[in-house]
């Protein structure tokens, strides 16, 4: 545990020095959404109220992964409303890595912040992070009293265990929606998955890469609407297919340091 109460993990280089890092106001928060109608405007507008207090330079993205619903449309109604707010559309559903790929795509400030389009996280908790990224390249958060089902929670706590064990990290809960990054570190790694393992292969690509990563609890809440789709066995099996790809390509590299990808 660190000072902030917060559990932390280095990569095997050290980046940077202290002297180095520093802490910056300029932040893009973008939210990956797939049929969240009934969710999407609440928690974009709650983003912009907490970011307006407080005093950052920012941007708001919506990625909406080919939605079937409105979403796609209260997401221009919005961006035509606020021009801080801008809009990032798949012609078709792409999945989630696709969408959080198209999301740091999309972000132009020097730190990129992500949390789900459905509400079950409260942006509010966004800024506490802001100080320890003069100290981490990224702010990986673990959710507080889990608001999922008992089998969810079992799954997880499997998954992140399997993903941990193959690559030597200690994450305490890779897929939580709530992590911030150096935007930098997406110049310096190239991401392939599409599905459901694009968070541990961020953090896994990162920490070889030398980037250091500190971890925090925020609050998880019940979802007021609209469905997970995070359970469905295609999505399941085909992490699993990834997680394997990942290792063998991770493994058979040296060293991602200093490696354009």
């Amino acid at each position: 545990m660190n000072k902030y109460g917060c559990l932390k993990t280095k990569g095997g280089n050290q980046r940077a020095t202290s002297d180095e890092r520093r802490t910056t106001n300029s932040i893009s928060v973008f939210f990956p959404c797939y049929n969240e109608q009934d969710n999407v405007t609440r928690t974009v507008e709650q983003a912009l109220a907490v970011l307006e207090k407080a005093g950052a330079d920012f941007e708001v993205i919506i990625v909406d992964d080919g939605s079937s619903d409105a979403t796609g449309q209260i997401a221009d109604e919005i961006a035509s409303r606020d021009s801080r707010v801008k809009v990032v559309h798949h012609p078709a559903n792409l999945g989630y890595g696709a969408a959080l790929k198209s999301g740091f795509n999309a972000a132009t400030k020097e730190l990129v912040f992500y949390t789900d389009g459905d509400g079950q996280f409260d942006i509010s908790e966004m800024p506490p992070l802001l100080p320890l990224i003069s100290q981490y390249d990224i702010i990986s958060c673990y959710r507080l009293n889990r608001q999922d089902s008992l089998v969810r929670k079992i799954n997880a706590w499997c998954w992140t265990k399997l993903v941990c064990l193959l690559f030597g990290m200690k994450i305490r809960d890779i897929d939580c929606a709530f992590k911030l990054y150096r935007r930098e570190i997406f110049d310096n790694i190239k991401l392939s998955s599409a599905g459901a393992l694009i968070d541990a292969e961020i953090l896994a690509r990162a920490i070889r890469r030398g980037y250091t990563v500190t971890q925090k609890g925020v609050h998880h809440y019940a979802r007021m609407a609209g469905e997970q789709t995070g359970a469905d066995l295609r999505v399941i099996l085909r992490a699993f297919k990834e997680l394997f790809k990942l290792k063998s390509e991770i493994r058979n590299t040296k060293s991602e340091t200093n490696t354009k990808f």
